[in-house]
């Protein structure tokens, strides 16, 4: 007996239950549970009772007109709110893809606002049977554990897995509305910055991105104790760009999320003598288990053919130590 509730007790529990115990635990009420779930009160009783005897320990109170969660079941509680969502979720994508070809894929919110996103009709013109599902998140996933095809990663070459492709580099350049710039006396030497309000990241001194900031960029150009009339901060480029869009101050912004802006005039270099260098780039990582598909293929094509203009728009050349072809 004691070698089969040692058995019973290490090995993973069924996760029929769990839906029941969800419920009961929403409303701490078996009733109101077994009136959503469309059972009986006593058929999920039971199922409860079958659970905790799985656990191992109680994980309801129970009361005369009510239940109250135990220690344990608020810790299994907490694991299923954020399980069963992604379950749903993750066999509602498939019931709604059944049949039909498509490309899931991750990025930074900035990335896809800025460059990912204003291309993307031209691959649907191309390919009007793929549907396309992005998912904008600053956090990394793991492409080995989550149901998305390929990431597109912003890092230095040192911390990409082997086989990331490197899309482009960047350099870093202080842009701003051209109607600031004919508004204000001429922007002739670095100092003349400081006469502007600066955009910048409000994080970027307590993060990786100590290279994007203008106290780098006053360093650089032998200002280390400059500041200028007024700091502007924001979390995310793309709300640093459209600040300086709407003219109200010079940012200090990544060439490949502002080249349009400057081919089409809607944004101005205010000292092309003074860009800096970047250690960052721009990586397509594809999960194995998706690369022989056809279209995730065919968005890889389209990917390097988008990325090799953006190279030729700002002078990027590819470099073939860290370009890696998919199998």
């Amino acid at each position: 007996m004691q070698h089969s509730q040692t058995h019973l007790r290490t090995r993973p529990i069924g996760a029929g239950y769990l839906r029941a115990f969800e419920a009961v635990a929403r409303h701490l009420n078996f009733r109101a549970a077994a009136e959503e779930m469309a059972l009986t009160q006593s058929a999920v009783s039971r199922q409860i009772q079958s659970l905790e005897e799985e656990v191992g320990v109680p994980l309801f109170l129970r009361h005369t007109r009510a239940v109250e969660l135990t220690s344990a079941g608020a810790q299994l509680l907490l694991a299923t709110q954020q399980a069963l969502p992604r379950i749903d979720g993750a066999v509602r994508l498939i019931r709604q893809s059944a049949g039909r070809k498509s490309v899931a894929l991750t990025t930074f919110a900035s990335f896809a606002s800025m460059w990912l996103i204003p291309r993307l009709e031209a691959f649907q013109q191309e390919h009007p049977d793929i549907d396309i599902r992005i998912d904008a998140s600053d956090v990394a996933v793991d492409l080995e554990l989550v149901d998305i095809d390929m990431a597109l990663r912003y890092g230095p070459a040192e911390a990409m897995p082997a086989g990331a492709v490197r899309l482009f580099g960047e350099t870093l350049m202080p842009v701003a509305s051209p109607w600031l710039i004919k508004s204000s006396p001429a922007i002739r030497e670095p100092a003349d910055i400081t006469r502007f309000t600066l955009i910048e990241a409000g994080d970027a001194h307590r993060t990786h991105l100590e290279w994007l900031t203008w106290r780098r960029w006053f360093e650089t150009n032998g200002l280390a104790r400059s500041q200028p009339r007024r700091w502007l901060y924001f979390n995310y480029a793309y709300q640093m760009v459209q600040a300086a869009l709407s003219g109200q101050g010079v940012v200090l912004a990544r060439s490949p999320l502002i080249a349009e802006s400057l081919a089409s005039g809607d944004l101005v270099e205010v000292l092309p003598r003074q860009r800096m260098d970047s250690p960052m780039a721009y990586w397509l990582l594809v999960a194995p288990r998706s690369t022989a598909r056809p279209e995730i293929r065919a968005f890889c094509d389209w990917l390097r053919q988008q990325a090799a203009v953006t190279r030729k728009t700002i002078g990027d050349g590819p470099d073939p130590d860290t370009l890696t072809e998919l199998d």
